[in-house]
């Protein structure tokens, strides 16, 4: 990561899927965003599947992981969060996202629970999809159209 804030902050509540979270992981090291997984884990960090999707990114990551959302909530009360859900009545290109934002994305089979949605619906954001009874888009590639997004708002710092 490169010396100063991060761009952008990630949240994965409680992921599922190791894959996922490695390709995630890749995308926040290229791009000096921090990684910040919410417990339960569907897997152990330790898992090839998670170190294959990485890649030797691993090494590069910032990466926290949290017991609880509360106790990310609590330890960064004053940031600005930003809660990726199918149920968003934004669009992800209709707020204005800041330097250090924090991107809140849900888990793969189910999303984001009520309780998380409902702490503020204005920040709820949604990534448009023609209507379907399928669930949603992969979690690695909404979390990279979304992040992509924040960074182009604030003119992709110290990237090339």
């Amino acid at each position: 990561m490169i010396l100063g804030q991060e761009n952008l902050n990630i949240v994965l509540f409680q992921p599922e899927i190791p894959q996922n979270t490695g390709n995630i992981a890749r995308t926040c090291v290229l791009t000096n965003s921090k990684l910040h997984l919410i417990k339960p884990l569907g897997f152990s960090l330790d898992e090839k599947h998670l170190k294959r999707a990485g890649l030797d990114y691993w090494s590069e990551l910032d990466l926290t992981v949290y017991d609880s959302y509360d106790e990310l909530r609590e330890k960064y009360k004053d940031s600005t969060f930003y809660f990726s859900t199918t149920k968003g009545k934004n669009y992800y290109e209709e707020v204005t996202f800041k330097q250090g934002d924090f991107i809140v994305f849900g888990r793969e089979s189910c999303g984001l629970p009520d309780s998380i949605r409902e702490s503020d619906p204005k920040r709820c954001i949604r990534v448009p999809m023609i209507k379907t009874s399928l669930r949603s888009l992969n979690l690695s590639n909404t979390v990279a159209i979304v992040a992509y997004e924040g960074l182009r708002q604030i003119g992709f710092p110290n990237m090339k």
